[in-house]
């Protein structure tokens, strides 16, 4: 029964101990005149969608819940976070060349048509940014759709 307690209480300082280790979480900017919303390729519901499933992850205007500030989750969110800005980051999209958008659109339409987007243990700990099957389509044909949009604007561009 001694040992038990030992452990429990060894456990406990080591809990307490790795809130002093270092971790910061990638910065949080409101103000993003380079993102996505702001491009004309997105209409009012799919932004919807995305601020809702995506926008958390995948742009500058991340909101942390409170285990993002205990570790050791805040040291797995903050991992989490800075692989999935830079995969795919909708807060600088002005800054992507045409290829690369398009290759994020066509990563977009797969990765939330075969539902591996936003990933199950997000949407485990976030109910609400579950997507059904409508919302799922819509997104996928969303990017679909804004694929043609970005090569007609390289196209005006050239002329």
């Amino acid at each position: 029964m001694k040992w038990g307690l030992y452990l429990l209480g060894g456990l406990t300082v080591i809990l307490i101990g790795i809130q002093f280790v270092p971790n910061e979480l990638p910065t949080v900017e409101t103000t993003n005149p380079e993102d996505i919303l702001s491009s004309g390729i997105v209409s009012e519901d799919i932004a919807a969608l995305l601020k809702n499933s995506c926008y958390s992850c995948h742009s500058n205007e991340t909101v942390y819940p409170w285990y993002s500030y205990v570790a050791p989750s805040s040291w797995l969110v903050a991992k989490d976070v800075r692989e999935a800005r830079e995969e795919l980051n909708f807060s600088n999209w002005q800054d992507y060349d045409t290829m690369d958008k398009l290759e994020k659109l066509d990563d977009i339409a797969i990765e939330v048509g075969e539902e591996t987007m936003p990933m199950g243990i997000y949407t485990l700990m976030h109910p609400a940014a579950s997507l059904d099957d409508f919302q799922r389509q819509n997104i996928v044909e969303w990017a679909e759709d804004a694929m043609d949009v970005v090569l007609e604007e390289e196209d005006e561009g050239e002329d």
